[in-house]
């Protein structure tokens, strides 16, 4: 840490010239590679490229904001066109190595991706590019949100990326490297920034902190990393802020009034009455929070880090892996995450990312985080289902759960157990007989009207009684057959109901049963469509009869079919008109007019 100290600038701050001030992230922005935090691979990569001499021709550095991008590419800068280069140590006294670390070098030209993302711009770069350094050893290009050039502009670029004059030097810096051609990408060397470590960019925090006279409170420079999110330029913005607001002393109040956040004293209180199970002493806590200006969408992400910690600790990991919470909250971290386990933690974890994605298009974030943590308190039944789920794969039985006493019955004056205990001697309920169904049929038999409980035992084959033989088709008369017929095709299909519903004729040959049907165009389909199914009619057949394999016969009758009705002739204007002119002159009409003061419209025979 020492080393990486030596190459921060940080002069000192006059009070008494407030136009000289720099602000925090620009004093401290790294001037060498040692001195950049938490991307050594980076670091080691360049400085071994310089000293072996294999610099390539075009850099592009990728990664999140304020992770050091741009400070890299201002120091590589420096390493090759320092005097004493090129060198992996640039010395940061000549006037070079002060004029790149200012921007104001006129061989090392930064340029705004964003605001110069044109193809203009980019040959105007292209003829200055031919032209050699004026004093320097290089001229170094560094293009930040490299990204947002057109696709024109970047067809533009091609050329002199691909061969560069020996005096060029392209360095590329984006947070969004996808959106880059490919042709871009493969004339580039990559290199993958990574988003800091919480404690490193706490511990850079403490050292500007006293570096700037002032005092900070344990975890106040944990709380302002933790919500930079892996960012250096976001903690030291906020260490600023807080320098205003507090100059000589830092508190974790000041830091919670700042940031809208709440104390994690309190989150820890709601993550206890979660897990007693208490709804009630949660909307106390939420009441403080609203009325000290708390932003709940900051409480459910603490939230949602705290339960993020407690999933590490429940699978197993040490306090190194704690990331939101302290390392002195180990211990109820552990005990918490016994009690919840990990399947319930997983599944609160995902209740508060729904309510967080839900609160981005609301404005009652009071309300959604109150029915966020209630429903939290409700996700203790989970445990027992994953318990019980577990014992079943042992292959024990889980005890069911005692379920809370019901309140006893109102008094009678009937005693209905002693009436359904005599009901039950005198008459035991019997099981209704279903009539058996063919296979092919396609219907389902009626349920039972007996309750499943007072189903008797199956009888045994040999107390049961014979079954009723079936009649023979021979003695059927006519009368009996249509009976028969029609209570046959109530079991077919919509289609073929239809079809055997229009016969007209049923009889028995003695060898065949003939099915008659009257001639013309709406018999003869619905004859063809009989002659199809006759299987499933003889198979019908078959649950009523003793005969078996019932051959079918289907005939035509002498009888018509009855012609389609057609429809109605459409009433002219002039018949309704006159229609409504003999309605009105209805004594009875009129005398409904005068009474209600109305007047007839229309006639309607419906």
């Amino acid at each position: 840490m020492t080393a990486k100290k030596k190459t921060v600038e940080t002069p000192p701050v006059s009070s008494d010239d407030n136009a000289s001030y720099q602000v925090v992230a620009r004093r401290y922005r790294p001037q060498g590679f040692d001195a950049l935090i938490g991307q050594d691979h980076i670091a080691k990569a360049l400085t071994g490229a310089i000293t072996s001499g294999r610099i390539g021709h075009a850099y592009l550095f990728t990664g999140a904001r304020g992770v050091g991008k741009t400070s890299s590419a201002r120091i590589l800068a420096k390493a090759l066109n320092c005097v004493k280069g090129p060198t992996p140590t640039p010395c940061n006294e000549c006037e070079i190595c002060r004029a790149i670390s200012t921007g104001d070098d006129i061989d090392v030209l930064e340029i705004d991706g964003a605001s110069n993302r044109g193809i203009d711009e980019i040959r105007q770069l292209r003829q200055s590019a031919i032209i050699r350094p004026s004093r320097a050893r290089y001229k170094i290009y560094i293009i930040d949100e490299v990204h947002m050039l057109t696709r024109e502009a970047f067809n533009a670029l091609l050329k002199i990326l691909e061969e560069p004059p020996e005096h060029v030097k392209f360095i590329f810096c984006t947070t969004e490297p996808n959106k880059l051609p490919i042709t871009i990408l493969s004339r580039c060397q990559r290199f993958d920034f990574a988003g800091i470590d919480v404690r490193m960019i706490a511990d850079h925090l403490n050292y500007i902190a006293g570096n700037e006279g002032v005092t900070v409170d344990d975890g106040v420079c944990d709380a302002l990393a933790r919500r930079a999110n892996g960012s250096m330029r976001d903690a030291q913005s906020l260490l600023e802020q807080l320098l205003s607001f507090a100059s000589e002393h830092i508190t974790l109040t000041d830091v919670n009034r700042m940031l809208g956040t709440i104390d994690d004293q309190k989150i820890f209180d709601l993550a206890a009455a979660i897990k007693d199970d208490n709804p009630g002493a949660l909307f106390p806590i939420l009441a403080k929070a609203s009325a000290e200006g708390v932003d709940f969408g900051v409480l459910l992400e603490q939230m949602i880090g705290m339960f993020r910690d407690m999933l590490v600790v429940s699978c197993g990991c040490s306090k190194e892996a704690l990331i939101y919470s302290g390392s002195g909250r180990f211990d109820e971290l552990k005990e918490l995450s016994g009690f919840f386990g990990t399947e319930r933690i997983l599944a609160s974890m995902q209740v508060i990312s729904q309510t967080i994605s839900r609160m981005r298009y609301s404005t009652q974030g009071q309300i959604l985080t109150e029915m966020a943590l209630v429903r939290l308190c409700g996700l203790g039944r989970l445990t027992d289902a994953v318990r019980m789920i577990d014992q079943l794969r042992n292959g024990q039985i889980p005890s069911p759960a005692v379920a809370a006493p019901l309140p006893p019955p109102q008094k009678k004056n009937i005693d209905l157990s002693a009436m359904l205990s005599a009901a039950a001697a005198s008459a035991p309920p019997t099981r209704a007989a279903v009539p058996s169904i063919p296979a092919g049929s396609g219907r389902v038999p009626p349920p039972s009207s007996v309750p499943a409980e007072s189903e008797p035992e199956p009888a045994s084959s040999a107390d049961a009684p014979p079954p009723t033989p079936k009649p023979a088709l021979a003695s059927f008369n006519g009368e009996t057959l249509m009976k028969t017929w029609r209570e046959v095709i109530g079991r077919f299909g919509v289609s073929l109901s239809c079809a055997t519903a229009a016969a007209t004729r049923v009889e028995w040959s003695g060898e065949k049963l003939r099915i008659g049907f009257p001639s013309g165009h709406a018999g003869d389909q619905s004859a063809d469509i009989c002659q199809k199914g006759a299987k499933t009619i003889a198979a019908a057949f078959g649950d009523f009869v003793s005969d078996t394999n019932i051959p079918i016969e289907v005939f035509r009758t002498e009888e018509k079919a009855e012609p389609k009705r057609s429809r109605p002739a459409p009433v002219s204007h002039a018949a309704k008109r006159e229609e409504l002119r003999k309605k009105i002159q209805n004594p009875t009409v009129r005398e409904i007019e005068s009474l209600f003061g109305g007047k007839l419209e229309e006639v309607n025979d419906r």
